[in-house]
């Protein structure tokens, strides 16, 4: 027996002129999907960019306070042993933890905050320019391209760089003892006491030598690097201004902006990346703020391992002195600083200070991170209400 159809035959014509919506499906009949993937977040919204940029500055500020000790450390630790072959020098500093007691030790507590006023200048200036434009880059949707958060974040590290670049310098100054401060030996300097025979004070500051200088400078029995021997921020902003001009805060720029604009899209685009992929596993909560602290986990790894070669190079440019023509006496640029650690100090040379960036990154950008995020979404929520 042949089996028969419960649907009539229907002739070409019938077919036609048959209603769509008895048997077909047409696209109008398929109810819209949602376009956002449940479990992921909402893509943030749009702050005043004022109130983006202060919520940034002052979520680094807070961190900065926190982790500048470490900053002194590993700008001591890079510092030691510069140019010199593996076991060629003395080792002042063996570790961080043995480094923060020597400093301690022998410079006090305030020692381990050398180029704290310069380091939340810097912090302010730089994170509130970098983290309120990728803000802007997040809200105008300009990450959700391929590579966007990558480049987003390298866009903004080098503009947040560029701008704060001053303030940078004044602070290493302070740890290092004026890493970027110079004394020109034509004017009669002595190098140790930073004075020259007409007892004033002749240097040469760039804007992140000036935290370099400070942080580097200590007393002779634990001194490593060059010495420039400033009283001060604003001594040392002023000596760079009198003897460079407004330039002359730029010196060493083009060691900084590298250097952040790798560690500013390391950051940003594992932190936004890592949010977005703890949300959608569910671990926690949508609104608990141990998603932006895993995240922020995550990201302090990448930024140590990217960073740390670039901040020894910045370190050492920002800290090696200059001639009477105002040229490095080390090192001519970022490539042949690069090259010279290399063939004098290995390729572990461009890894000097690993422990303390990592131990300084790490909470630094955990803490940063959480504080920026949660006060953003504190200030969402309340322009929505």
């Amino acid at each position: 027996m042949r089996a028969t159809s419960s649907m009539p035959t229907l002739t070409g014509t019938q077919l036609i002129n048959y209603p769509p919506h008895a048997a077909f499906v047409t696209p109008s009949s398929i109810p819209s999907l949602p376009r956002t993937t449940p479990g992921l977040p909402k893509p943030p919204g749009a702050l005043w960019p004022p109130l983006d940029f202060t919520l940034g500055a002052l979520a680094c500020c807070g961190a900065c306070v926190f982790t500048n000790p470490l900053e002194v450390v590993k700008t001591r630790l890079q510092l030691q042993g510069e140019l010199r072959a593996r076991g060629s020098y003395q080792r002042h500093y063996r570790g961080v933890l043995q480094a923060l007691w020597v400093v301690g030790r022998t410079d006090g507590l305030r020692g381990l905050q050398k180029g704290l006023s310069a380091g939340l200048l810097y912090q302010g200036l730089m994170n509130g320019v970098r983290l309120g434009f990728y803000s802007y880059c997040e809200a105008s949707d300009l990450t959700d391209a391929p590579g966007g958060r990558l480049v987003a974040g390298a866009l903004a590290g080098a503009l947040g760089a560029f701008i704060a670049s001053p303030a940078y310098l004044t602070r290493h100054c302070s740890g290092a003892q004026c890493v970027g401060l110079i004394v020109l030996p034509s004017e009669g300097a002595c190098e140790g006491r930073g004075r020259s025979s007409a007892g004033r004070i002749k240097l040469i500051l760039f804007p992140l030598q000036v935290k370099t200088h400070l942080q580097a400078q200590t007393v002779a029995a634990i001194a490593v690097g060059h010495q420039h021997n400033h009283q001060g921020v604003s001594s040392a902003f002023a000596t760079i201004y009198r003897r460079e001009g407004v330039i002359g805060l730029w010196r060493g720029v083009n060691g900084a902006v590298p250097r952040v604009m790798v560690g500013s899209a390391a950051q940003l685009a594992t932190f936004s990346s890592a949010k977005q992929w703890v949300a959608h596993v569910q671990w926690f909560s949508p609104d608990s703020w141990l998603i932006p602290l895993t995240a922020a986990m995550v990201s302090g790894v990448a930024v140590a391992i990217t960073m740390t070669p670039f901040d020894v190079i910045s370190t050492r440019l920002y800290n090696q002195p200059v001639d009477e023509l105002r040229r490095g006496r080390l090192y001519d640029g970022f490539l042949d600083c690069l090259v010279k650690v290399c063939r004098t100090e290995g390729m572990l040379g461009l890894y000097k200070g690993m422990g303390p960036v990592f131990v300084r990154l790490a909470p630094h950008t955990v803490l940063s991170m959480l504080l920026w995020d949660v006060m953003r979404q504190k200030a969402l929520q309340r322009r929505t209400a």
